[in-house]
């Protein structure tokens, strides 16, 4: 398990419409015609290797690739030297006065001065117009805010103060002396961190707005004219990027005079634009509504692949506000097509240790986001999570993502929030009773009412399990010690290991879930942590061997256990579905759904990644139980970010339980929650009785 914020041991111009008022409703939303005749017979399934390459590219796509390459490797040394100087907080890099020594902070401080190309790369591919590149390397330590140099164009470096406090604190010339966080620097510098985003958040995108061009860009014929789907002929022409040199002119109709100096007059032209950014900016606007048809013809070369954008875009919800976008911004529309925003998450991402949604965002480090207010996330799936939950049809008012002092607080008030679990729950199998860690169950924060958004449970649905087997599955828990804001160390709990709730949760659902559907086969069950792994088909009887076989250890990447799970799901049920080369399965109106049961025991590295996927879906229903240490902020913290999404998705649900665990009652709320149903007591202690192919 890893904690983002803490330490822990097309040709055509895609404008798709919303499905015909005849359209079926339910939880399958249909595929269009046009994409069952594309695929069918076409694509039988995935190749033996589906890091397929992308064919198109762009300056983001370049970059990334780019970035790629060593983003996770950074972000194992942020995490060694953090650990290695007793820091536990992800926001704060660790320092040290000596820069030449071979400790992991100067060995981290190098490797950051190694990428700075790297750096200036990707920030020239996603900035903005008018916006400039900075970096924390030079023009001034940015943990010494009473000696930056002036001349910095780093903000952060000249309006927020170092979490180490000023440098006459840290002179003590021994260059072995690594510097700690204090406590009331730290929560000084979060204060002014956050009041600094809202500003440049604001700025900047007031800035975008005020250069998206007046007109409309696409009121000339040859840009109208290119919203047909082109044919092989006229492609090029209409979606080239920017004017084709080669195309025929009316030179050969003008005297030779008047040919040089129409060159000599380009010649100038080129040079002006070369020295003027006004110029160049004014040549940009003129090639937008080209740059934007070329964009979509390479992102979307084929019907297949825009018949499933499209689908996309109307499950995601968010046709209105990308049609909106190509008519009245432009410039932030072509922005957001080239990294992606629009169309489904690549299927070879999953495995991949770094990918572009993947990528850090330090404001105070320069390196950036995608969308103009991007400050102030952690990743780049983070931001674009929450910018598909604000344009999504039906939103009201702006969900805004807290910042680290609102999700603090909002913790601590959930906390403090628990209560006693029901007493008609007790039973003395739970594992905090057989093991004895302590008397008694832990307060529990109660789930919500149970309420149906989504529709029942039906005999051709597909019930799997997902199980997290990362390492901190099998530490004894503890619990995260806070001083303000600071993360000061780690106090043990006494409750059963993680993975021993996790055990019996999934066998007391599994049981009950074979006395309702009498499926005496068992359930898929998965496992992941780096890699995933198909352990077996887990039932009543073979429950035992089959947990026996599970390894654990490794990091939290959920995606890989995610991209299994379809992948079998999809096989059992191919003749319904198809498969696309780069978004991998596509299911049809005939798919069963597949209904999910996911255990977590912390957040995982790629959980914004898997949630955005989930907002793009309508055949799968996932249920999420996250289990956590009593008492500890940062499970709350975790806890209420997945009830925020469960609250907008239909799709999804969640439970969560901290401390010694209430097995019957949590397995209760999960069983509701995965069939859609409201099961009373009885009808629960009904489904727990043992499978009638076991007695």
């Amino acid at each position: 398990m890893s904690h983002k914020s803490g330490f822990s041991v097309s040709g055509q111009a895609l404008v798709p419409t919303a499905p015909s008022k005849g359209a079926p409703s339910g939880l399958v939303a249909p595929i269009s015609q046009d994409l069952k005749s594309t695929l069918r017979g076409n694509a039988p399934g995935p190749p033996s290797d589906s890091r397929l390459a992308q064919k198109h590219t762009n300056a983001v796509i370049k970059a990334a690739l780019i970035r790629s390459r060593d983003e996770q490797e950074m972000q194992n040394l942020l995490q060694s030297a953090q650990y290695d100087c007793g820091i536990y907080n992800g926001d704060i890099e660790p320092e040290h006065e000596a820069e030449m020594c071979s400790c992991r902070a100067c060995s981290y401080r190098r490797a950051k001065l190694r990428r700075l190309g790297t750096h200036d790369r990707w920030s020239t591919a996603v900035r903005y117009p008018g916006e400039g590149n900075y970096n924390d390397l030079y023009g001034g330590n940015k943990n010494d805010s009473l000696f930056s140099r002036p001349w910095t164009s780093n903000p952060y470096q000249l309006e927020v103060v170092s979490p180490y406090g000023p440098k006459y604190l840290r002179l003590t010339g021994n260059y072995l002396y690594r510097p700690k966080p204090i406590a009331s620097f730290h929560m000084q510098a979060i204060h002014q961190t956050i009041e600094l985003n809202r500003r440049l958040n604001d700025l900047a995108q007031r800035t975008i707005d005020a250069l998206e061009p007046k007109a409309s860009i696409w009121q000339l014929p040859e840009a109208t004219s290119a919203f047909s789907t082109p044919t092989d002929g006229d492609r090029k022409d209409k979606t080239t990027l920017l004017p084709d040199d080669s195309k025929p002119s009316s030179e050969a109709q003008n005297s030779p005079i008047d040919v040089e100096l129409k060159r000599k007059s380009n010649f100038l032209s080129k040079l002006h634009r070369m020295f003027s950014a006004k110029a160049q900016f004014e040549y940009f606007l003129e090639n937008l509504a080209n740059s934007i048809l070329g964009e979509e013809a390479g992102r979307w070369p084929d019907q297949m692949t825009r018949d499933i954008v499209a689908n996309y875009q109307v499950k995601t919800g968010m046709v209105n506000k990308i049609k909106h976008l190509r008519y009245a911004q432009p410039i932030q529309y072509l922005h957001l097509l080239r990294a992606g925003y629009f169309e489904p998450i690549p299927v070879a991402w999953a495995d991949q240790a770094s990918n572009p949604l993947k990528f850090s965002i330090e404001a105070a480090g320069g390196w950036r986001g995608i969308t103009p207010s991007w400050r102030g996330f952690e990743d780049t799936a983070e931001e674009r999570l929450y910018w598909v939950l604000n344009h999504r049809e039906g939103t009201t008012g702006v969900r805004m993502k807290p910042d680290f002092i609102s999700e603090m607080t909002m913790a601590r008030e959930r906390m403090a929030s628990a209560v006693e679990p029901p007493p008609e729950y007790f039973s003395p199998d739970d594992q905090c009773h057989v093991q004895h860690k302590s008397d008694g169950y832990s307060k529990q924060v109660m789930p919500k009412p149970f309420h149906a958004s989504d529709l029942p449970e039906t005999p051709n649905d597909d019930t799997m399990i997902l199980l997290d087997v990362s390492g901190s599955m099998n530490f004894d828990p503890l619990r995260t010690v806070y001083t303000d804001y600071l993360i000061t160390g780690f106090a043990p709990s006494t409750q059963p290991r993680n993975k021993d709730v996790a055990k019996a949760i999934v066998r007391r659902f599994t049981d009950a879930m074979a006395h309702h559907d009498h499926i005496s086969s068992g359930y898929d069950l998965v496992t992941f942590s780096s890699h995933a792994a198909f352990v077996g088909t887990v039932n009543h009887k073979n429950f035992q061997q089959v947990w026996g076989k599970i390894n654990i250890g490794g990091g939290t990447r959920v995606m890989t256990g995610w991209q299994l799970v379809k992948q079998r799901h999809f096989e059992k049920h191919r003749e319904s579905a198809v498969w696309h080369p780069e978004f991998g399965w596509q299911a049809g109106p005939e798919t069963p759904i597949l209904r999910l049961l996911l255990l977590l025991d912390g957040e995982a590295t790629d959980m914004d990644e898997f949630e955005l996927d989930l907002l793009g879906l309508s055949w799968a229903h996932v249920t999420i139980f996250l289990i956590g240490v009593d008492g500890c902020p940062h499970h709350h913290r975790h806890a209420n970010e997945l009830q925020r999404i469960s609250d907008v998705n239909p799709h999804v649900s969640f439970v969560d339980a901290q401390g010694n665990t209430p097995e019957r009652f949590v397995t209760h709320e999960l069983l509701k929650r995965h069939l859609g149903l409201d099961l009373s007591l009885s009808e629960f202690k009904e489904m727990e009785q043992l499978p009638v192919y076991s007695r």
